[in-house]
């Protein structure tokens, strides 16, 4: 398997090629292992997508040792929307569920993160290492202060999910100054165990690969989750700011994160 012996290249997608691409590799993460589904998913040729996606950068993971085309080759994605790109939408795809004024608001130079996955294949290795490593030199090449954007956990049944949020609320919560909020109107309180009564290190290990990852960089969440039952998923929002990076974790930055 070339999973084992892999040939990674990274770059942005350039062509349409490229995004549906992307697309087809989100539609196999998103939609067929995780049970999502979305008003532009295309099930027919087996594409995730969304209005979002010709205005975003895409940072694909290639292995070229699947085959010859970018479709084979494709193993890793990552969507990304910087705030001098935004204005051509109108919006960042995170404000469909959380109010970002306390960012936009800050004159800082932000970064919208999201629809990042791996192939199967390719967790628990090198791979998003190799994707971290992308994403560090991007925010290094645009000088990038707040990173920001929503991740999920897989699931909507909020009770089995109640040690997890609680205990991010209660550990991760991020400072005023960057604490995004969920919408009013589909506000879903993370509060929801007291910090006593959790077994924080079960509670923890349950936290998807991703969040754990932005946490150990010295990431944030924003108060409330929010519900995504068409995605079948429940979601907080993650706030990096770069500036309060210890050494140890800007090293770590700028290697890349384990996963």
């Amino acid at each position: 398997m070339s999973a084992t012996h892999p040939d990674f290249l990274l770059r942005l997608a350039e062509t349409d090629d490229d995004i549906r691409a992307a697309q087809r590799l989100r539609y196999k993460v998103f939609v067929q292992e995780m049970g999502g589904d979305g008003e532009m998913v295309d099930h027919a040729a087996q594409l995730e997508r969304d209005k979002f996606d010709p205005f975003f950068d895409h940072l694909m993971l290639l292995d070229q040792a699947r085959g010859t085309t970018v479709e084979d080759q494709i193993v890793g994605v990552y969507r990304l929307l910087r705030d001098d790109q935004m204005p051509q939408i109108g919006q960042f795809y995170t404000e469909d569920e959380y109010d970002l004024s306390v960012l936009k608001s800050s004159g800082r130079k932000l970064l919208e993160l999201g629809r990042s996955c791996l192939d199967a294949d390719y967790r628990g290795g090198t791979a998003m290492y190799v994707l971290w490593n992308g994403l560090a030199q991007y925010v290094q090449d645009h000088s990038i202060d707040i990173l920001f954007g929503t991740a999920s956990f897989h699931g909507t049944d909020l009770d089995a999910l109640a040690p997890s949020l609680s205990l991010l609320h209660h550990r991760h919560l991020a400072p005023e100054d960057l604490r995004v909020r969920a919408l009013d109107t589909h506000y879903t309180e993370m509060n929801r165990i007291a910090y006593d009564a959790l077994d924080r290190r079960a509670a923890m290990l349950a936290v998807p690969a991703l969040i754990k990852g932005y946490l150990r960089l010295g990431g944030f969440v924003g108060e409330g989750a929010y519900v995504d039952a068409a995605f079948n998923t429940t979601d907080v929002c993650l706030v990096m700011d770069t500036t309060r990076l210890s050494a140890t974790q800007q090293k770590i930055y700028g290697k890349g994160a384990a996963s």
